[in-house]
């Protein structure tokens, strides 16, 4: 069983900032002013975790599936033999913007001998601007490389039980923290996209968001809940809305004074769930008077890498010639 997990990506050190955002403009070197910009950013969070959370979330997840697969995949005609290390779990990690790149991970997996895997994205809502640009990067690296093996994505996740469960495990135990959780709004936060992706692909971004808040608000029969977006980039077009700190002026308008908000849109910690959460709408709720906290991301946690590893199962099964 192979895997191809992939990721965003982010920096090792301050270094690598400019080859980094370079890569997400698509080859174009950001502005100066732009650059500090995300400088600055990078040095307010301290460090992103991601790429120490995405191995070690890796690593759980071949174990997991190792610890599913058939000890014996031939069975037992007499005395139990050794197993085949070729029938193993494995798990190739692949990032977006930085080393390992997506493309440098199939590669591996070529010189490897794979013939066939299963390729999943961390993220779960499909958009033009995400899961679909992951699935052209690997289509292009097997395209260079001759069409070494066989892929089968995952396209999403936005509604699988465990990951709904997951969220609202963390969603439950941020309402601990506040006071009077029945006047309390939950916000639950994915990255923003420009409006003419979100019409390219006939709205299914916004929709599988929704469809997840609804799915956690249910499950905790939440009185207030909205959703709202974050890290919407640097450019004159529309972008998806409201963000989150204007929606949290709005509320605090109409009386909010307790808040909790959970990013569905990204499981793992890194510089825009510490910034533009943690930072900047913590700072903007500090000065509306608004006790704001933010539920646990999933991380490498075992629910979440369980959630992986059904995912992962169900597309190699249903693949298996």
């Amino acid at each position: 069983m192979n895997v191809l997990l992939m990721y965003y990506g982010t920096p090792y050190d301050e270094g690598e900032l400019a080859d980094y955002y370079t890569d997400i403009r698509h080859g174009h070197a950001p502005p100066p002013a732009l650059l500090e910009e995300l400088r600055e950013r990078y040095r307010l969070i301290g460090k992103s975790p991601l790429n120490e959370i995405t191995f070690s979330l890796a690593r759980k997840l071949e174990g997991e599936l190792n610890r599913r697969l058939p000890r014996f995949t031939r069975g037992l005609a007499t005395a139990p033999e050794p197993r085949d290390p070729r029938d193993d779990a494995r798990v190739y990690v692949g990032a977006k913007h930085n080393a390992p790149y997506i493309a440098g991970a199939v590669r591996q997996m070529a010189e490897e001998g794979v013939d066939r895997a299963v390729a999943v994205v961390a993220a779960p809502h499909y958009s033009l601007r995400s899961i679909a640009e992951y699935r052209e990067r690997v289509d292009l690296a097997l395209d260079e490389l001759g069409e070494p093996f066989t892929v089968r994505f995952v396209q999403e996740y936005y509604a699988h039980p465990g990951y709904v469960a997951a969220v609202a495990e963390r969603v439950n135990r941020a309402l601990w923290r506040i006071r009077d959780p029945e006047r309390a709004v939950v916000y639950f936060t994915a990255h923003s996209i420009p409006l003419r992706s979100v019409e390219a692909d006939g709205g299914v971004y916004p929709d599988q968001v929704e469809a997840t808040a609804q799915a956690v608000a249910q499950r905790l029969g939440l009185p207030r809940w909205r959703v709202a977006w974050q890290s919407a980039g640097r450019t004159d077009e529309d972008w998806l809305g409201p963000d989150i700190n204007d929606a949290l002026r709005e509320d605090a308008a109409a009386g909010l004074r307790e808040a909790v908000v959970a990013a569905v849109g990204f499981p793992a910690d890194h510089l825009e769930v510490f910034y533009d959460l943690d930072f900047e709408a913590r700072q903007t709720a500090a000065e509306l008077g608004v006790h704001l906290v933010r539920a646990e991301s999933l991380n490498d946690a075992d629910d979440y890498v369980a959630v992986l590893a059904d995912l992962v199962e169900r597309a190699w099964y249903e693949g298996a010639p």
